[in-house]
């Protein structure tokens, strides 16, 4: 069965693929914790837990946060969330960069200046098979990379111990693309490189193109498409992303993509009120309330989007 923050779970429901929980920056909260936005465990997780409540009752059941080091997972609030909402929550382990890596990893391991064993994998494992830190909560998905400055040299580094963990659990992966460069095609042969079942990936944020012959090649390639940045219409507009997923749909590509928002529930990098002004439909409702009877209206069949909401999540995180 799935691990989620609960525990394995038989049944995951309809789920999205890339959301976040909290976005936590840690040294700014210890060294200023009067901030604006604030950060009090027990009230941020009652308004997660609220906000995932809302989710439930418009037909959701899982969510997967893909929030890893570099973004501020902070799992003891989110297994918090967990005990306050009936919505499961699956966790991921990997690290996110997009250029070089945290000084902790980025001054030891091969290449580095002091050089020794490179402990990605090893904390990545961890994270999967003893759980994260001390909460007894274990990941389920591995997570990585890579943006317009390509596969830096840290990326590589991360990409590597990714596969690594993922040869040593079977756990699947997700990536961050850039679909502006067609990145996921580089992270496919990396991968694939290093003995990675591509059935196995999800290229993250494949829905920010219109470009069919470049998402088909990754389709080709046996990868599942993450349709995951619905709401971020500065990037690419909602009708863009929707009338996207209609022709690869049209096309029978509906095995192989997910839908999500590549949303939070409380994240302290970004100015709330600016966020909500320019990104108005970037929050946990917009697919149920907007996205799924746009999809319909362009022929998307019920059978079509369960097969994304449901079906496709459940083998991905199949154990």
């Amino acid at each position: 069965m799935p691990e989620t923050v609960r525990g394995p779970v038989a049944d995951l429901g309809a789920t999205l693929m890339h959301e976040h929980v909290f976005g936590l920056s840690p040294e700014i909260l210890w060294n200023w914790p009067d901030i604006p936005e604030g950060w009090d465990l027990e009230e941020r997780a009652r308004e997660a837990a609220g906000k995932l409540d809302a989710l439930k009752a418009a037909g959701i059941d899982t969510i997967v946060d893909l929030t890893v080091v570099g973004l501020g997972r902070y799992v003891p609030a989110v297994r918090r969330v967990a005990e306050l909402t009936s919505v499961n929550i699956v966790a991921a382990t990997g690290l996110y960069t997009y250029d070089a890596l945290p000084p902790y990893f980025g001054n030891r391991g091969p290449g580095s200046l002091f050089g020794g064993p490179d402990r990605l994998a090893e904390f990545f494992v961890r994270d999967l098979t003893e759980g994260i830190g001390r909460t007894g909560v274990k990941a389920a998905v591995l997570k990585c990379a890579s943006d317009h400055l390509g596969m830096t040299k840290g990326c590589e580094r991360v990409f590597r111990a990714v596969a690594q963990a993922h040869l040593e659990t079977g756990a699947p992966i997700t990536t961050h693309s850039h679909s502006a460069s067609k990145g996921g095609l580089g992270q496919q042969k990396l991968l694939a490189s290093l003995g990675v079942d591509l059935e196995r990936v999800v290229i993250g944020h494949a829905g920010d193109s219109t470009d069919v012959a470049y998402l088909e090649e990754l389709i080709a390639n046996g990868s599942y498409l993450g349709m995951d940045r619905f709401g971020i219409e500065t990037i690419s507009p909602f009708e863009d992303r929707v009338a996207i997923v209609a022709e690869l749909c049209a096309r029978g590509h509906a095995g192989k993509m997910v839908l999500s928002h590549d949303s939070y529930c409380f994240n302290d990098r970004f100015d709330a009120d600016v966020v909500r002004q320019r990104h108005p439909n970037y929050h946990l409702l917009h697919i149920s309330r907007d996205v799924l009877p746009a999809l319909r209206r362009r022929g998307v069949t019920d059978d079509q989007i369960h097969q994304m909401l449901v079906v496709n999540p459940r083998r991905i995180l199949a154990p």
